[in-house]
């Protein structure tokens, strides 16, 4: 077998940073692709080398293997690393990589081809004595087979795409009246999603747990495990939390499917990282569900009790080395739990979220790891997974890592695109996760009502932004003084100061009057309730402040006047101020770009390129959140460009107009 010295490794993200880490770590050179989407991401910053491999678009770059090819040729790496996702389970790339004299870190091409078929990877478990779930996996696929195979299998049915993955073409039939269109449905999305429109059936186990085992093998023909995780918190199929080890695992069990997994690879002559998935019922029993041919997203968890890193073992296997660890050098200790951080919407059915990260500030403590790929500044493209951070936790028992967990989510501060932190947090503190009974269920179950937006931020919240912003703004307005003493700030002859501020969070509407009490105190009352709020200290993205005379550290971050990110004991918001502070902007000057405030509909742009406008002239009327909201001018000059037009929907920072400043202005 071919050494090797440098590896390029074909991905992006945590997934691309985490690799190069351990292999940076082992002494070997690294090589990040990156598509021009990426090109201020951190991998691309982590690497030795990196080379631009096409446009945005996966099918352009990440997933065009003779660019990634020819990019491992000009950096003369000796190996490939495919991470997980994209390339990483491609028979055709694995064949690719050996053709041209590179090293697949991962296993053969034609184990991959195996296992990459339901169908065909069934039939091999069947013939390798591991358990499945009784079904159909026949390659007759007429319509008329199936319907019959389903009516022997009986209800609950599951219509699976053979070549699939991630829920897509799965149908789960409850009545057998509902199977020729599940069937068609099936299909259909198959083969748009995958190239074949081949099924399998399945008797539904119903409320199964997903529990999966870590197989290793290197080219020696030695094969072991490395224990089991317990992946059943999903949503659409996709895994949201993992922990090992499995919550009712019992010695006998482990060693049961744990003899299982190693038959399934070894009877395909596996080589390298594998995981083979299994459905494990209520009574204990457990049935094959498929093989994952690479490293799987939730590695994590199974490092922390190991004490092992799988990337390292990776490259032991790919450089032709024995693994060097027997069955019986596999002990688990503690517990850990990983939860995968998304930039998508709970609210609206989880779609993916993209754009600016405003703040990305991970949290860190005893037993906390995390693997991210983002960083402050990063524009996140809606090209890829929405996947962006790992968060993991270890301890010495479940509900340790568990305690663990929640409070580095609440540390965890992601600013800018909406995300699922807080879906993550109400998770891990629902009753049925902390007894360990969570099943593929625990999400229809437990969040039944539908809302996974979390509470509107309570007056409390509110309070605090108010001051915060208003302290910003006073800064920013001191900073343009001339000769005013620092202890005159918040004083006026005329008596005690008085700000107005509102926010809206759905139908809640925060009515605030703020009142300076002086050396950093305010009162904040609303026509039902008052807060007296004292800013003890504002740095950077960092306010520690008193509420009615109880400390909270709250991070934040203004990226424009009337618009605050905010989180304070686990809570984060956004918050709009629907009247901001009158003049602030032309005090401040203006960049003569003018965006929209939020999200909502432009009912009105009052200029055109060529106008003349001064500072503070209304050039539109935004409707939002029930509200017309009026987009002044920022500064004296010119409209060069209008980008957007009445009637129009617009996005929170959309690009509306440009003004050309005057030299008054």
């Amino acid at each position: 077998m071919t050494r090797f010295t440098s590896i390029l490794v074909a991905n992006r993200g945590e997934i691309a940073c985490r690799v190069m880490r351990s292999a940076r770590a082992q002494g070997y050179r690294t090589v990040a692709v990156y598509s021009e989407a990426d090109t201020r991401a951190p991998h691309v910053q982590l690497a030795d080398e990196a080379l631009c491999i096409g446009p945005g678009p996966v099918n352009e770059s990440y997933l065009a293997q003779e660019k990634i090819l020819q990019a491992a040729t000009a950096s003369g790496a000796g190996a490939i690393h495919p991470g997980y996702g994209f390339l990483s389970e491609n028979a055709d790339f694995a064949r690719a990589c050996e053709a041209a004299g590179l090293v697949f870190i991962g296993p053969g091409a034609e184990a991959i081809d195996l296992m990459g078929n339901k169908a065909e990877a069934k039939r091999r478990m069947i013939a390798a004595g591991v358990p499945c779930v009784p079904g159909y996996e026949g390659e007759d696929q007429a319509e008329e087979v199936l319907l019959r195979e389903g009516a022997a299998i009986g209800v609950p049915l599951m219509v699976k795409a053979a070549a699939g993955g991630g829920g897509r073409g799965m149908r789960l039939v409850h009545d057998l009246r509902e199977l020729p269109n599940a069937i068609r449905l099936a299909r259909a999305e198959a083969e748009s999603a995958f190239g074949s429109g081949e099924l399998i059936l399945e008797k539904a186990i119903i409320r199964p747990r997903h529990v999966e085992v870590q197989v290793f093998a290197d080219s020696q023909g030695h094969t072991i495990h490395l224990g089991e995780r317990d992946c059943s918190v999903q949503r659409r199929h996709q895994k949201v939390v993992e922990e090992a080890p499995c919550p009712v695992m019992t010695a006998s069990l482990r060693a049961e499917m744990g003899a299982a997994a190693v038959a399934a690879a070894a009877s395909i002559d596996y080589r390298g990282a594998g995981t083979v998935e299994f459905l494990l019922d209520e009574g204990g029993q457990f049935y094959f569900l498929e093989m994952n041919t690479r490293l799987q997203v939730e590695h994590p968890v199974t490092e922390l009790v190991t004490g092992l890193d799988l990337v390292a073992l990776q490259l032991q296997v790919a450089q032709g080395e024995p693994l060097g660890l027997s069955q019986d050098d596999i002990s688990l200790q503690g517990h850990a739990i990983e939860v995968r951080l998304y930039t998508e919407d709970p609210a609206q059915d989880f779609l993916p979220t993209s754009g600016p990260v405003d703040l990305w500030s991970p949290p860190s403590g005893t037993g906390i790891r995390v693997d991210d790929g983002i960083v402050s500044g990063q524009e996140l493209s809606p090209f890829y997974d929405s996947m962006v951070a790992k968060i993991i936790a270890s301890g010495p028992t479940r509900d340790i890592a568990r305690l663990r967990l929640i409070e580095a989510l609440q540390e965890t501060v992601l600013f800018g695109p909406r995300h699922n932190r807080d879906f993550l947090v109400a998770c891990l503190q629902k009753d049925c996760f902390a007894r360990g009974e969570a099943t593929t269920a625990f999400i229809a179950e437990e969040f039944a009502g539908g809302d996974m937006s979390g509470p509107a931020p309570g007056f409390s919240d509110s309070a605090v932004a108010a001051v915060i912003e208003l302290c910003l703004e006073h800064q920013a307005l001191y900073a343009d003084s001339v000769l005013v003493a620092p202890e005159l700030r918040d004083w006026s002859s005329a008596g005690a100061l008085l700000s107005r501020k509102q926010y809206r969070h759905g139908e809640l509407l925060h009515d605030l009057a703020i009142m300076s009490l002086g050396r950093g105190r305010y009162q904040v009352f609303s026509a039902a309730e008052a807060r007296f709020v004292e800013m003890l200290s504002l740095e950077g993205s960092r306010a520690c402040v008193a509420v009615d005379g109880s400390q909270h550290v709250a991070r934040f971050h203004a990226p424009r006047q009337g618009k605050l990110y905010l989180a304070v004991d686990g809570r984060e918001a956004e918050f709009h101020d629907l009247i901001p502070l009158d003049g602030a902007l032309e005090h401040s000057g203006g960049s003569g770009r003018v965006t929209a405030p939020m999200h909502g509909l432009l009912l009105e742009v009052r200029v055109a390129p060529g106008d003349v406008v001064e500072a503070g002239q209304t050039l539109a009327v935004l409707e939002a959140m029930k509200m017309h909201y009026e987009i002044v001018a920022d500064t004296a000059g010119t409209v060069q460009e209008v980008r957007a037009e009445s009637g129009a929907q617009v996005a929170a920072d959309d690009l509306l107009m440009e003004i050309e400043v005057s030299e008054a202005g």
